[in-house]
């Protein structure tokens, strides 16, 4: 990539992997870039979303890849064209760190861990001149177009040719996600869409009333923390597939992959109807034909429990929420019984609070960006990573887009700052 013959300097706003990867591009055309970020340290949610196994990206052919992205495939599938999984990998691989493909198809480096990355990754940009500022938070611009922080030591300006934007959406804002930056930039009339919770766990209506008490005292006391194995579920009246997997109980309601999986449905059903309705399909693995012939096959003396068991393999877990979701009228129906196993309705009414979300839908329209990311209203300024209006499931999409929109970010920095000046 050419260098810029005229210095120019670049702020980064956000030191997450949007951020970073935006410097590092900028960095390596000859740019003078400064990182700020308003916590102590860098890449903070970054770390802590590889504590329990750094997802980086995923194996999935590209075209199943690209699909993870819902109604935004279409502005996010040129960035991970040019920076996908295979790229991703060999980027890490660059930093010395290996990667493997997991039994899911998903991409770990070695270790698991994000420390290792992110501390080779912060040398290499210091070595190229990356410059850090942390306890900066970043508050706008003044009227000369400086931009203005508070610091522990007191507010302070600094002016860059360009800046990119990665401030993160509104979920974990302990890690510096807060969505703060958004009254800044609607109030320059850019459009936001509200930051809403995704990858989230939702609150159940109790099974029995309808009403938001959630679970029962018994089975909360009981299965919350417990996993649902082995089941597939589908969102009612939404345009969402099956999905198999697993979920998680929880005190109120429901969480966990599967669920993550299905979550923008989940959510679009909420907003527009006050409540979402899962079909747990408890035995995947049995035709609906096969399970009312189990089911009403004979059981003579046996409990209803010893006869699910043994039959249609429902035990524990599964048949609690079988007494917890219907009836006794349903369970003392053979018909209509092996019905609800195939599709046990699950009534949601509302997503966990944004703050608990493992990420965030809504940002930054992408209406209000030009194809290299910046803002048609502030010239110079583009956005990148989280604080887009984009989502996608867990599996190491969210990590890839935010990776190859820093890049697009960073490459528009480039492409502006190399514009010929108007004569």
């Amino acid at each position: 990539m050419p260098s810029i013959s005229i210095p120019a300097s670049v702020a980064i706003i956000g030191g997450g992997p949007a951020g970073l990867m935006a410097a590092e591009t900028a960095a390596a055309a000859g740019l003078q870039v400064d990182v700020f970020d308003a916590m102590p340290s860098v890449g903070r949610k970054f770390l802590l979303a590889g504590r329990g196994g750094l997802n980086i990206t995923h194996s999935e052919p590209f075209a199943a890849f690209a699909g993870r992205y819902g109604q935004r495939r279409a502005q996010i599938e040129p960035m991970i064209a040019a920076f996908g999984p295979q790229a991703l990998r060999e980027w890490v691989e660059g930093l010395g760190v290996s990667t493997f493909v997991g039994s899911s198809g998903r991409v770990f480096p070695a270790g698991m861990k994000a420390a290792p990355l992110l501390r080779a990754w912060l040398q290499r940009l210091r070595e190229a001149g990356v410059r850090f500022h942390v306890r900066h938070r970043w508050t706008g611009w003044n009227a000369d177009g400086c931009l203005l922080f508070t610091t522990p030591d007191g507010p302070r300006q600094h002016r860059a040719n360009a800046c990119v934007l990665t401030l993160g959406g509104g979920s974990w804002a302990r890690l510096g996600s807060d969505g703060a930056w958004v009254p800044t930039l609607a109030g320059l009339g850019v459009g936001v869409a509200p930051l809403r919770p995704a990858n989230c766990g939702f609150i159940t209506a109790s099974p029995r009333s309808g009403g938001a008490d959630g679970w029962s005292a018994h089975f909360r006391e009981r299965f919350a923390g417990q996993p649902l194995k082995s089941v597939s579920i589908r969102v009612e009246g939404a345009d969402a597939p099956t999905r198999p997997g697993e979920a998680m109980i929880t005190a109120d309601g429901i969480e966990g992959s599967l669920i993550y999986a299905l979550s923008a449905a989940i959510r679009e059903r909420i907003e527009e109807d006050g409540a979402a309705t899962l079909a747990i399909d408890l035995a995947p693995g049995r035709s609906a034909e096969r399970v009312a012939a189990e089911v009403a096959h004979p059981r003579g003396a046996r409990s209803l429990a010893s006869h699910l068991q043994s039959r249609v393999g429902i035990a524990g877990i599964k048949m609690a929420l079988l007494r917890e979701c219907v009836s006794a009228d349903v369970l003392d129906a053979p018909a209509l019984l092996a019905a609800t196993i195939k599709a046990l309705p699950l009534r949601l009414v509302a997503p966990r609070p944004l703050d608990e979300a493992i990420s965030s839908a809504g940002g930054v329209l992408f209406e209000e960006m030009d194809e290299h990311l910046m803002l048609l209203k502030r010239p110079g300024v583009f956005c990148a990573g989280e604080m887009l209006d984009w989502e996608a499931p867990t599996g190491g999409y969210l990590l890839t887009a935010c990776f190859a929109s820093g890049i697009t970010a960073g490459t528009g920095v480039i492409k502006w700052l190399e514009r010929p000046e108007p004569t």
